[in-house]
């Protein structure tokens, strides 16, 4: 049995291994392939993995042989769903893998705007303490979370995570969900609507899926719906923000902050709007990417698989 990676080095760029996964068949890893390349890689393959690398419907038939599709993330939208189940193909996912790595960088983002700790040690660094007549001084304004509110945007796994940190902060927290049943009682957040969270949130962090519903929800319209000085996090998807009106929003003060770790194009393309955007930070796409996270991928996407093999198959997303 054939297994092919078509795009491993984002995954594992050789800090982890593919060992286990090699027990299961003949294993393939390419760091990446361009898609006019994707068939060629994969064209007698049965078990494919793809991170970000387009399995469409002319893929899928100039690769009869394939019969599995592991996605090595949590979004799947890289694969023709429909297709792939009208072929008999099974295609799964690998969920919750990157929650508490995301939810670490959601805070360290929002905690760099409200201390800006890079800037005052490169600051100390160059001799400005040295030089200072008092004992303190700070280069720019320096934010406490404690009693302020965040509103989050999707509470699954990472959404829920990010809230119960934020109540560590004394924060309170406000949630918009499709499914309010999953807010505990006893979790001091309160589920409101759309509109409400947008008034009521001096911070907004987003953890939505991609939807047809949710794609450029945050735009100009819905931006004017916020407090004025609002700082909005943004790991889930980069297409949930219109950058056009972000950047207009950032250059007005609408929104204090923009902090992304996804843009709408990855890679970022160099006429994305946010690039040179004042009070905006941009990290390319790592908030899943700490070492434990990634070996927890590797471990379900090789679970995933066992499991197929054995005729139980697991996370399976069509």
């Amino acid at each position: 049995m054939k297994i092919v990676v078509l795009d491993g080095y984002a995954v594992n760029p050789g800090d982890i291994s593919w060992q286990n996964i090699s027990t299961l068949g003949e294993l393939i890893v390419h760091h990446r392939t361009p898609a006019n390349m994707t068939v060629e890689n994969i064209a007698d393959a049965e078990i494919v993995f793809t991170n970000k690398t387009p399995i469409t419907k002319e893929v899928f038939d100039g690769c009869p042989a394939i019969r599995y599709v592991g996605v090595l993330a949590t979004g799947y939208n890289v694969v023709d769903l429909e297709y792939a189940r009208s072929k008999g193909i099974t295609v799964t996912n690998i969920p919750d893998y990157s929650t508490s790595s995301v939810c670490q960088f959601v805070f360290a983002l929002l905690l760099e705007i409200c201390n800006n700790v890079k800037l005052h040690s490169d600051s100390v660094h160059a001799g400005e303490w040295v030089r200072c007549p008092d004992f303190t001084y700070w280069k720019t304004p320096l934010l406490e979370l404690a009693g302020k509110t965040l509103g989050v945007f999707g509470y699954g796994s990472i959404g829920s995570s990010v809230a119960a940190t934020a109540k560590t902060f004394g924060m309170n927290v406000i949630c918009n969900t499709r499914t309010p049943s999953r807010i505990k009682p006893d979790s001091g957040v309160s589920s409101v609507s759309f509109e409400e969270l947008l008034a009521k949130a001096d911070v907004i962090s987003l953890h939505s899926p991609l939807t047809v519903q949710t794609q450029n929800i945050i735009n100009s319209e819905t931006i004017n719906q916020m407090k004025t000085g609002v700082i909005i996090i943004n790991t889930a998807r980069g297409p949930l923000v219109k950058e056009s009106d972000m950047r207009q929003a950032l250059e007005s003060g609408k929104v204090a902050y923009y902090a992304a770790d996804v843009v709408s194009k990855e890679p970022m393309e160099k006429n994305n709007p946010l690039l040179g955007a004042k009070n905006c930070i941009i990290t390319p796409h790592i908030a899943w990417a700490a070492r434990e996270s990634r070996l927890r991928l590797m471990e379900i996407a090789f679970q995933n698989l066992n499991s197929y093999l054995q005729g139980c198959p697991q996370n399976v997303v069509n």
